[in-house]
């Protein structure tokens, strides 16, 4: 599986390392090393999008923001920022995956390798869709629909709706979520799970602090209403 990848990295060093992995292993890579300069680059060409947080020109958190808000692309986000703060506020804002400084070449071709082949098995499911009280997800055109009402998801944020559609009802680990997510026995830190269910909660809950229909099963996991 090859893909294009764009990479947006001011550190010549790391953007000639990330570039000769990816292109290793068959990858097209066009790399920018301003925020400014990536906010015009033309995102949904790409398979994935590699994101440094601390770019000159417009700040990494900003183009994160700008690119979510109109392009459901992966993002991995790589970074030297590396408290749970910064790795909360990256989720929040869209991102799909968060890698800190120094990391291995070889896990974060990995990574995005899972991203593509967790979008490439969605889209195999021709005809999949699956209806819970009231939210329709449709596996083909990654499109939701919420009490008639679409509803805009990131990557992330599909994968795990469409997890807990599976089986309405059944309680899910933090742990197999994340393993979902990524694709990959390596979790990080459980605690992104939390995170990623909050900013679900947001998109169709009519009330997200007082949710029913993502049902939190303390010290299991979560569960999606059946009805």
């Amino acid at each position: 599986m090859t893909g294009r990848i764009l990479l947006v990295e001011d550190e010549p060093a790391i953007r000639r390392a990330v570039t000769h992995a990816f292109e290793r292993d068959g990858f097209e890579v066009q790399s920018i090393a301003d925020g400014t300069e990536a906010l015009t680059a033309h995102h949904d060409r790409y398979d994935v999008v590699i994101l440094d947080l601390m770019l000159p020109g417009t700040p990494g958190t900003d183009l994160l923001k700008t690119v979510r808000a109109s392009s459901p692309v992966p993002i991995i986000i790589l970074t030297s920022r590396d408290t749970e703060v910064d790795r909360v506020l990256g989720l929040e804002l869209g991102a799909d995956d968060y890698m800190t400084k120094p990391f291995s070449l070889l896990e974060l071709v990995s990574r995005a390798r899972a991203i593509m082949r967790r979008r490439e098995l969605d889209r195999a499911s021709a005809g999949a869709v699956r209806e819970v009280g009231g939210i329709v997800v449709d596996l083909v055109s990654h499109e939701v629909v919420v009490d008639a009402r679409p509803v805009y998801l990131t990557p992330s944020q599909f994968k795990l709706l469409a997890l807990l559609a599976e089986v309405p009802g059944r309680v899910v680990p933090r742990r197999e979520i994340m393993q979902h997510l990524w694709d990959s026995d390596h979790v990080g830190d459980e605690h992104a799970c939390d995170v990623h269910i909050s900013n679900l909660r947001h998109k169709i809950e009519s009330d997200p602090r007082r949710p029913t229909r993502i049902i939190t099963i303390r010290g299991s996991g979560y569960k999606l209403a059946a009805a």
